[in-house]
């Protein structure tokens, strides 16, 4: 009888899935490309798996983790100074450029309904396999811990971008099409509780030299992250430094041109291309082969800060000219066309991060000796001489410049960089000239206020 009522649940929330695929709310779900909506997919460890690989598909194709131009990669570029946008008028990175985002920007609910989407999946999955008696224990426990871990890694970007978000953590479309926002810390707190489950059940190893599965070292690398935006400096250096004494995985490649390749040491997490021969979307979209820029070029601000002998510029970066005028692209990744093998994956997690993290939250405990320590490993890698910061203040001020060095056009590491540590309105205000301070926050889609009073009211500025 246990096995029959299983099955009805399953086949109930199954039934749910093709109803919300109508739904316009930020709870809808598409159906996987599998088309894995029969009752059978608990029930076999290969769909469970596919149904759960399918959502890692939609955060690199959609949303705010895409590569392509809409992802915040490219669009925190421009908001902030790292970036400039050129090309048509309808070019989507404009709004962002000149400091005009609005609540009916189409990107604003992308990012929001997309993410959503991603945690409403991820949900399905925690339900689904609590209710499975098919699936073994130990594929149990890893298709949980990576739900876990999804629905911390976008409610964080979602509570960085629109500040108090509701934390959705189950599937019931009722409950969830009326949520109210939860106040930031509340989701931070969610988004720690969420990742600390993940590490109790994900694997130490990767299932593949791929490291496209997050492990137990990828959930701390985002719960160090996570406490340092927190101000948690004793946990966010502790968590790292678990991460970074795995020497036996991880090890920052001493050749900056190796660092973004698809079996680069460093990498802790990344986003498999979606077939064979493909690479980056973001390689789509940064590089370009004669000037002027179609789309966005590094600003000559970000430019001109690096140091003459910074590797990074010479290798992350590349100048283009017309003959007369001089731009320049992201690097990073250099792969625009199909390549037979893939060469590149989207990297979402890298030790150099976690090496800064310490840094900085070492830092801010006094240890002002290990905080240069791990500051001047990722200075002498990029070529520089060691640190000449001495007082705390200067220390910090430094490893938030060696972190715009080492991460521009990555996911929005400068905007959010500059958000936390209240440094947004001296910065940009000197080079945008329209910025407010309501701008660190992006607004709430008008659509999704107009459907559910309870998200009300708009952020300030809107």
């Amino acid at each position: 009888m246990k096995a029959i009522h299983t099955k009805t649940n399953v086949y109930l929330w199954l039934s749910l899935l093709l109803i919300l695929n109508a739904c316009d709310s930020f709870v809808a779900v598409d159906l996987p490309e599998s088309q894995l909506t029969n009752v059978a997919v608990f029930e076999d460890n290969a769909t469970a798996n596919a149904a759960l690989t399918n959502i890692y598909s939609k955060i690199r194709d959609n949303g705010i983790l895409t590569g392509t131009n809409s992802g915040i990669s490219n669009q925190l570029a421009n908001y902030t100074d790292d970036m400039v946008a050129y090309g048509n008028p309808t070019n989507p990175s404009f709004p962002f450029y000149n400091d005009n985002v609005l609540p009916s920007n189409t990107s604003i609910p992308d990012y929001w309904n997309a993410s959503y989407n991603q945690i409403y999946s991820a949900n399905a999955i925690l339900e689904g396999v609590d209710l499975s008696t098919e699936l073994s224990e130990e594929n149990k426990k890893l298709l949980q811990g990576e739900a876990f871990f999804i629905r911390a890694l976008v409610h964080f970007y979602l509570v960085n971008l629109f500040g108090d978000v509701p934390y959705i953590k189950e599937t019931d479309y009722r409950k969830n099409a009326t949520a109210n926002r939860m106040p930031t810390q509340q989701v931070y707190e969610n988004i720690i509780l969420d990742l600390e489950k993940a590490i109790t059940l994900l694997p130490e190893n990767y299932s593949s030299t791929s490291r496209v599965r997050p492990t137990k070292y990828v959930a701390k690398a985002l719960l160090s992250r996570t406490y340092l935006y927190t101000k948690a400096y004793t946990q966010a250096a502790n968590e790292a430094t678990t991460v970074l004494n795995q020497t036996a995985i991880y090890s920052l490649e001493e050749n900056l041109k190796d660092v973004f390749l698809l079996s680069s040491k460093e990498t802790i997490w990344q986003l498999q291309a979606g077939i064979s021969g493909q690479n980056t979307q973001e390689a789509a979209v940064f590089v370009f082969l004669s000037g002027p820029p179609s789309l966005v070029a590094l600003s000559d601000n970000l430019v001109a800060s690096f140091a003459p002998a910074d590797m990074r510029k010479t290798n992350w970066t590349k100048a283009i000219t017309d003959g007369t005028t001089t731009w320049y692209h992201a690097n990073k990744y250099k792969e625009r066309d199909f390549t037979g093998v893939s060469k590149e994956y989207s990297i979402v997690f890298r030790l150099a991060e976690l090496y800064l993290i310490r840094a900085e939250a070492r830092a801010h405990q006094g240890d002002l000796i290990g905080a240069k320590e791990d500051l001047n490993i990722i200075m002498q890698r990029a070529g520089l001489a060691p640190a000449m910061a001495i007082s705390q203040a200067e220390i910090i001020t430094a490893i938030v410049q060696e972190r715009r060095w080492e991460f521009f056009t990555e996911h929005g590491h400068r905007f959010f960089d500059l958000k936390r540590l209240n440094l947004l309105d001296n910065t940009l205000s000197a080079v945008k000239p329209g910025w407010n301070t309501t701008d660190q926050l992006f607004p709430i889609p008008q659509s999704e206020l107009s459907t559910n009073p309870n998200l009300r009211p708009q952020n300030p500025g809107y």
